[in-house]
């Protein structure tokens, strides 16, 4: 029953999963205190005495388990607000315990909020001679026993029990020493048994630090080298159609129509793509560029490297609003070339869909450009030789492998994002990949301004749009919900629609409303509005976020900014700053605003880094709040933490990578241990079950 409890609670299934448990922090329970010893500071303390009272107080609501315990020197008040009736059967009074938890101060008297306790009746008053662990529990477990101090006997018991040959090295000697990132001292990891057992039972600090950092280095980089062998194996395994040549199509239109100088990130990364297609292996690189780097132009020109080499490109999107930009975008580049450049959406007509599905199966298309509807089964190609995903984030992995599979060799595969990845997350959730950053702006894009303004401040924000409009500028405003909503406090799209034509009377001012939940016909009639300058402001929700390109916009008001996370303001923002002219980013928030939504405010006032923004993002948030975290288990880690201990993350990079580069399959006799371990690992839990 103990057992399917742990089980339940804690995920406790074998004897590593309780070795797994690691303690949150250790207390010094060598000494037992008198009750008059508390005073005001007194963090927390282990007291021993008997009972005196027990009731249970309050109504269904307050209802609470109040118990004094009297040492001879004092009473100290203990109480319970869950798990009452267990507890009510264990607290008997006359009996005599031992208590130990958070001070607290209710009414200038001490007390405990559910302390932990464990029954003095037979046992002597001998206490451990070393730090005791404390781990996580629940009530649940607490009431049958179970609380952390239990669960720290359980795992002394299983050290009683193990040997350093059950707990073996899984580090290659050439591992086991490093370079501290701090210091540059060499040093040497402690071993993995004595790490388990000084993680839980340290007998002094400094053998809890090292520790600590041991098992947390060989977390990440167990995971730096799984995720190296994938890309090492396919890197040597997986087969592709070989670009061979630059020809007439490239070479005429970078010389000719290239409609602006690339910057050095755009030369980089396009010299990466003609490498990886030229290598007779299939490319499967990921393109982060910040917002307005140039991803389409680079895109463009690996397109053409296709067609040059007789194959077929297809790119896809996530929207049919963003599919149809980069279709007219690319159309209109390539007007003076004779290439055939088609668009397939789910809207597409089914005279020009038939056309469509007719030339890409005769080989005549050069360039498909669509949404999920390429995806149908319908949809094949005579030569596809480059597949392109723009927001790949938007996929699932299932349906981006549908579209490698209309291609006998697989086409090259290129995914784009402007969401800014952190390094760190780069490393662990896309490490397989080949991976390219494009981190300049091309020339003659201004920075966009931004400015934090509160509620109050809203006139003046008004007077500033009517001011842009007045030079024929456009503005967006954006809200973060669409219907009323009980919970929230700030105005909903809809009221704020009403509001901004209040603000910008018909037929002086002409308004667009974009949001998810109208018809794709009207999003796409009042995106295109917009668009030709019909209307002026444009009222939506974050459905703007991704890829609409407005040059002659040049105000982003966001209401309600504090609703929304820094990287989701920062995707925003760029939807301005697409033009020659200067623009603006203002920030409307409550003046009520938490630590956080202020910090967050600062920030985007600060700078328009969008990898700086996104380090933040995921100091702030964590790895796993952050959207396209693909392989999100590499990111469960239960001690390391990519943010904090990004130090160790890159030392881990750097030594798996050294070793896959001199043993890549793990055959070496130093690393068969290490081999051994992996397989071990995969797929399933070591060691025997708790009964």
């Amino acid at each position: 029953m103990r057992a399917e409890l742990l089980q339940k609670e804690l995920g406790i299934f074998t004897f590593q999963d309780l070795l797994e448990l690691f303690p949150y922090r250790h207390v010094d329970r060598t000494k037992v205190n008198l009750i008059r010893e508390i005073v005001p500071g007194t963090e927390f303390i282990q007291v021993a005495g008997r009972i005196t009272s027990v009731n249970v107080l309050g109504d269904k609501r307050t209802r609470r388990l109040v118990a004094e315990i009297r040492d001879g020197s004092g009473t100290l008040e203990l109480v319970w607000f869950q798990g009452i009736n267990g507890v009510q059967k264990l607290v008997q009074v006359g009996a005599e315990f031992l208590v130990y938890g958070r001070v607290g101060f209710f009414q200038g008297s001490p007390q405990i909020t559910h302390p932990e306790i464990e029954s003095l009746q037979g046992q002597g008053t001998e206490r451990p001679d070393h730090l005791e662990p404390v781990y996580s529990t629940t009530e649940k477990l607490k009431i049958r026993g179970l609380g952390g101090r239990q669960l720290g006997k359980f795992t002394q018991t299983l050290f009683n029990m193990l040997k350093e040959k059950d707990i073996p090295e899984n580090l290659p000697e050439s591992i086991m020493t490093y370079a501290d990132p701090e210091t540059g001292v060499q040093k040497r990891w402690l071993g993995r048994y004595e790490a388990y057992r000084q993680i839980h039972f340290p007998t002094q600090p400094a053998l809890y630090q090292a520790a600590v950092a041991r098992l947390k280095f060989e977390e990440l980089f167990l995971a730096q080298l799984r995720l190296g062998l994938i890309k090492s194996r396919r890197h040597r395994s997986s087969r592709g159609v070989v670009f061979e040549q630059v020809g007439e199509h490239f070479n005429g239109f970078y010389t000719n129509h290239l409609p602006f100088e690339l910057t050095g990130a755009q030369k980089r990364v396009l010299k990466e793509i003609r490498k990886d297609t030229g290598s007779g292996r299939q490319m499967n690189r990921l393109l982060q560029g910040d917002v307005g780097s140039g991803k389409t132009i680079v895109a463009l020109l690996a397109m053409l490297l296709a067609i040059d080499n007789g194959f077929q490109a297809c790119l896809m999107a996530p929207t049919e609003i963003l599919a149809r930009q980069h279709y007219e975008g690319i159309s209109a580049l390539l007007k003076d070339l004779p290439l055939e450049v088609r668009l397939l959406t789910g809207s597409s007509k089914s005279k020009s869909r038939k056309e469509v599905l007719e030339m890409a199966a005769a080989g005549r298309l050069h360039i498909l450009i669509g949404t999920h509807a390429v995806l149908e089964e319908s949809v094949q190609f005579g030569r596809l030789g480059l597949a392109i995903v723009d927001e790949q984030h938007r996929f699932g992995v299932a349906q981006r492998a549908r579209l490698w599979s209309k291609a006998e060799v697989p086409p090259h595969v290129l995914v784009m994002t402007a969401t800014p990845i952190p390094r760190t997350l780069a490393m662990t959730a896309y490490g397989d990949l080949d991976y390219s950053v494009m981190d300049e702006l091309p020339p003659g894009r201004q920075p966009i301004s931004t400015v934090h303004r509160y509620e109050d401040r809203r006139p003046q924000v008004m007077d500033f749009i009517r001011h842009e409009i007045g030079k024929g500028r456009q503005a967006y405003v954006i809200f973060p919900l669409i219907e009323e909503s009980e919970k929230l406090d700030y105005e909903d799209l809809m009221k704020g629609y009403e509001n901004i034509k209040a603000w910008f009377p018909e037929p002086k001012y002409w308004i667009s409303m974009v949001h998810g939940r109208q018809t794709n016909e009207i999003r796409d009639s009042n995106m295109q509005r917009f668009l030709a300058n019909d209307t002026q402001i444009m009222v939506a929700t974050t459905v703007i976020e991704v890829g609409v390109n407005v040059p002659n916009a040049s105000v982003m008001v966001i209401e309600s900014a504090e609703k929304f996370g820094l990287s989701q303001l920062h995707q925003l923002r760029g939807r301005v700053g697409r033009g020659a002219e200067k623009s603006f980013c203002i920030l409307l928030t409550s003046p009520k605003l938490g630590k956080e939504a202020r910090e967050r405010m600062s920030i985007l006032t600060e700078t328009n880094n969008g990898f700086k923004i996104a380090e933040k993002d995921l100091e702030l948030r964590g790895p796993g709040d952050i959207e396209g975290t693909r392989q999100s288990g590499l990111l469960n880690f239960k001690l390391a933490n990519i943010v904090q201990d990004k130090d160790w993350l890159e030392l881990a990079r750097d030594r798996a990578a050294g070793l896959l580069e001199e043993d890549p399959d793990l055959t070496g006799e130093e690393n068969r241990l290490l081999k051994a371990f992996l397989q071990s690992q995969h797929g399933k839990t070591a060691w025997s079950k708790i009964s």
